[in-house]
């Protein structure tokens, strides 16, 4: 993806999200794609989902007890070498404040195929 078409992608992701169109998110993800959320081991129970029904199922859940949400881009890096799109957004879920970054890896075919997302923190950088 070049460098339009990834900025393009985030800012339909985070419309996407602002809107609670967990579908269009997921229109992203390939059938079988790993997602790892911290929140998701209290939504479900395990913070690893393997595949798209059951990230589906996750974020119905974690949705359902949102009353607000808005997320505001702060920045994106994209690593072309290795597919990997690192998100950080400003956030406000439910009156709450804090900085959450979400970081997409994405196979030939452009499909998101892991993804992890960390609230109030970001990944350190991958080593290498």
């Amino acid at each position: 993806m070049t460098t339009d078409e990834v900025r393009a992608f985030v800012e339909q992701w985070i419309d996407a999200w602002n809107k609670r169109d967990a579908e269009a998110v997921l229109a992203h993800f390939d059938d079988n794609v790993v997602f790892t959320s911290p929140t998701a081991l209290a939504v479900v129970g395990v913070s690893t989902l393997h595949g798209k029904a059951a990230v589906r199922m996750y974020w119905s859940g974690a949705l359902a007890h949102i009353r607000s949400l808005h997320f505001v881009l702060d920045r994106f890096t994209w690593d072309p070498t290795r597919r990997e799109l690192a998100i950080l957004y400003a956030s406000e879920v439910n009156g709450e404040v804090k900085q959450v970054s979400e970081h997409l890896q994405f196979d030939t075919n452009g499909r998101v195929t892991r993804g992890e997302v960390f609230h109030g923190a970001t990944r350190p950088p991958a080593a290498g």
